[in-house]
């Protein structure tokens, strides 16, 4: 069999060599018509175009709208190649992923069509290959073109946005979203090359790994595509145990068991170690000669949702090894309209800032993408668990074919790629579509025309039992754990809030008891070197021309405007403004959280939207489009903190709410004291914490602590020793309250990397926060919102490339506070 067998398995990235040129479209410009652009691959029109200084940056100002014609126009890339050496039986030409309608030609000759975005695929190629020179063509068909055919052949149906995304499987969000351009791309997005193989190859590895009884078992399926009929072997290796199976001629499976005695365990981060084991899968011929080979690195744990009705409704809990966990969740969008620059150095960043803020999981939203493999490798590294949206948002997706069919194909490549990875706990069939169906006019607009039910419903929770048993599916998000209750009702499974931001103010937060909240948000502008860098706007202001192009969302300045009113005084200027709006976003989300944490055990989730951004726009993010961390971050930080201290109203009067997400109790004397802004105590008492691990301690507080004597001029806060864990209560809101005028000295010191800021308040200072962008765009502070009482001080680190002047670092409109609107601060 050996000369049958030929040589050794090859892959051959084609990744060199590349032109992109446009083939038909209604508005080419002259520069692009008919020309070869050199091309990136992997990479997209955009960023080549761009690249060739063939247009501008679609980021900046409103360039994105001079760009509509890209995704109009057809496209070809093509590149030549030598046939490489060495006798295969099989040469496949390999393409992870192709965006969105393509015709693959070789030398000429069509070797296959693809129309979806979200699924790789394999072409032999073999017999079309020359000895040099050959020439790889990708046509690229204009994706409004494929989904208005089909719009118009199947019907119309509902969606938020005035786009035909549902009708095309492509990264939906591409087509535009309330924080994002429309930037409709195509590309050659995912690697490309050839793979030579004989006998036989891995078609597909799939480990299922469970724990029981302190035994770790991974059940591996391994599925074989063959050049001959013969005998097989293949054997799997993991944590010093092995197995092996024979799949007979003809056949093209097998499972092989794997059981590890008392394995190291996989924890979430914050509740043990992230234990990875390598697990090897290799493939043999008959004469016992490696054919191919798999690696992957597992984690044993085991992971299950609680949703057992109660007295209350029906819970929403995720266990890990059957610790019930709290989740302090953010929603992840792509990080970049386009995805071949998001390095894996980016996500690690990313990462980082997510961990930072204390977040224990990410919600890989259903209008992006599956994420690429240094996501999922990041995660299980990280511990950051993830909850994973089948591909499907804000709109009614038809059930015919072709969509069925790559549907289908897409979920089971998906679920296969991403089975072995530990930190992946949790399939959800789509986003707001249920919900949609119920409570958005759909239904008279379908006129009974499929809208992706039997998606949910059906088909995603067949294939998910079927591929990846270990792992719980939720049909939605919100979705109530039944058709016969309403989707987004609170009392049941999980829930969006979204009438805070569209409608109400964010206090009304108080009036929800969730089980677990998957959605809700509230919106503000990107830092200020982030906007200076996307705008050109002279002067800015919040309804300048680049301002208004780069707030997405339906009345969003309005809304803003709406939520500043009810709480903080009016801003002067922009810069006012931009302060003021940043804060309210992290005052009516760190509200939330810490309303939502305070009933731990009813409530036993929050999923804020959102963590990151794709491009610089005022919206939902914590982290801006450049990677500015927002005044939310910091608030997300102190709110999602292990030990949280929040003063909430209960009963009529205020409680002290102590939440434990630590592994060990916390014990400790908690000072509650009402004083005047002057810092003068008006009355003081000191309760005892006694909070056993995991859980969360109320106590009521005493009437005279809980009443004023005078709401504008007083403020409570509980001190349990760490400052930057106090916990505040305004009796009047911001607007209202007398604050003085800010009064304190500040002091900057150098440090290796940077400067130490240190302020002194003279008067208290309401939410004081340090904005070095404004000064260096490089420039990073360690905190922010921060109230200090007279006679109290602060120290803030500022990271920067090069030393900020320390006046500047030091005043208005880089040094802010509440109180700034209350009269001139003097320093």
């Amino acid at each position: 069999m050996s000369d049958a067998r030929g040589s050794g398995p090859l892959r051959q990235a084609l990744h060199d060599g590349w032109t992109l040129r446009a083939i038909a479209g209604p508005q080419v410009p002259p520069e692009v018509d008919g020309r070869a652009v050199p091309a990136t691959v992997p990479g997209c029109v955009h960023t080549d175009l761009l690249a060739a200084g063939l247009i501008p940056d679609p980021y900046l100002d409103d360039n994105e709208t001079a760009l509509t014609w890209i995704g109009q126009t057809g496209w070809v890339y093509e590149s030549t190649f030598d046939r490489p050496p060495g006798a295969h039986q099989r040469l496949d030409l390999v393409c992870a992923g192709l965006d969105t309608v393509a015709t693959v030609t070789l030398n000429g000759v069509e070797v296959g069509r693809t129309e979806n975005m979200h699924r790789g695929y394999r072409f032999d190629v073999a017999s079309l290959l020359r000895a040099e020179n050959n020439t790889l063509a990708v046509r690229f068909d204009s994706v409004y073109r494929y989904a208005h055919a089909h719009r118009d052949r199947l019907g119309d149906r509902p969606n938020a946005y005035p786009e035909p995304f549902q009708f095309v499987r492509k990264m939906a969000c591409n087509f535009g979203w309330d924080w994002g351009p429309t930037l409709v791309t195509a590309g050659i997005w995912q690697e490309i090359g050839l793979h030579g193989w004989s006998v036989a190859r891995l078609a597909t590895v799939r480990p299922l790994v469970t724990v029981d009884g302190g035994a770790g078992r991974v059940e591996l399926h391994v599925e074989v595509e063959r050049a001959v009929e013969s005998p097989l072997t293949v054997r799997a290796q993991v944590a010093g145990e092995t197995a092996e199976a024979t799949i007979p001629a003809g056949a093209r499976s097998a499972t092989l068991i794997l059981t590890v005695d008392r394995p190291a365990l996989w924890w979430p981060r914050g509740y043990g170690d992230q234990t990875r084991y390598d697990l090897s899968v290799t493939l043999h011929g008959p004469d016992g000669a490696a054919l191919d080979d798999w690696h992957r690195r597992i984690g044993f744990r085991s992971v299950r949702l609680d949703t057992t009705p109660d007295a209350h409704g029906a819970p929403f809990t995720l266990q890990v090894n059957e610790v019930p966990l709290f989740i302090r969740g953010v929603n992840w969008i792509p990080d970049d309209v386009f995805p071949t620059r998001v390095t894996r150095e980016r996500l690690a960043h990313r990462f980082d800032q997510a961990t930072d803020a204390n977040i224990n999981l990410l919600r890989v939203w259903g209008g992006g993408r599956y994420e690429s493999a240094d996501f999922y490798d990041l995660a299980d590294e990280r511990g950051l668990l993830v909850q994973q949206d089948f591909l499907f948002a804000c709109a009614a997706y038809p059930e015919e074919e072709p969509f069925a069919s790559e549907v289908a194909a897409e979920a089971t490549e998906q679920v296969t790629r991403l089975a072995g990875h530990p930190a992946l706990v949790l399939w959800t069939g789509n986003n707001e579509n249920i919900w949609g169906w119920h409570d958005w006019g759909w239904q008279e607009q379908l006129a009974g025309r499929s809208w992706g039910h039997g998606y949910y419903l059906d088909l995603l929770p067949r294939i998910v039992a079927e591929l990846d048993p270990t792992r719980p599916y939720w049909p939605g998000s919100p979705w109530s754990g039944s058709e016969q209750i309403h989707p987004n009702d609170p009392a049941y499974g999980t829930t969006h809030i979204w009438d805070v931001w569209n409608t109400d103010d964010y206090t009304k937060y108080r009036d929800y008891l969730p089980r677990f909240v998957a959605e809700f948000g509230y919106q503000a502008p990107p830092a200020y070197a982030t906007l200076r860098r996307a705008l050109a706007d002279e002067p800015l202001a919040h309804d300048s021309p680049g301002m208004a192009h780069h707030q997405k969302a339906a009345d969003g300045d309005l809304k803003l405007r709406r939520g500043l009113d009810a709480h903080l005084p009016e801003p002067r200027d922009f810069d006012d403004w931009h302060y003021l709006t940043q804060l309210n976003q992290a005052r009516a989300i760190q509200l939330g959280v810490e309303h939502f944490r305070s009933h731990r055990g009813l409530c036993m989730g929050t999923i804020v939207w959102q963590l990151n951004d794709c491009w610089p726009v005022t919206s939902w993010a914590a982290i801006d489009g450049d990677g500015h961390r927002k005044p939310l971050w910091y608030a997300l930080r102190r709110a999602y903190a292990d030990r949280l201290l929040t003063v909430q109203p209960r009963d009529g009067g205020l409680a002290l709410v102590a939440v434990n997400d630590g592994g060990q109790p916390w014990q400790a004397p908690v000072m509650v004291t009402r004083s005047t802004l002057a810092g003068e105590p008006r009355a003081k008492a000191t309760l005892e914490l006694d909070v056993p691990a995991y859980a969360t301690v109320t106590l009521a507080l005493p009437a005279e602590l809980a009443r004023p004597d005078d709401a504008y001029t007083e403020l409570l806060v509980a001190d349990a020793g760490d400052p930057a864990a106090r916990a505040w209560w305004a009796f009047a809101e911001d607007r209202d309250v007398r604050w003085p005028a800010a009064d304190f000295e500040a002091t900057v010191q150098p440090v290796d990397g940077g400067q130490q800021v240190r302020v002194t308040a003279r008067t208290v200072l309401r939410d004081l926060t340090l904005f070095p962008d404004r000064l260096d765009p490089t420039a990073q502070v360690d905190e922010a919102l921060v109230t200090l009482l007279p006679g109290e001080s602060a120290t803030f680190t500022v990271r920067s490339a090069t030393p900020i002047d320390p006046t500047a670092l030091t005043t208005r409109p880089v040094l802010r506070c509440v109180n700034d609107l209350s009269g001139e601060g003097s320093a």
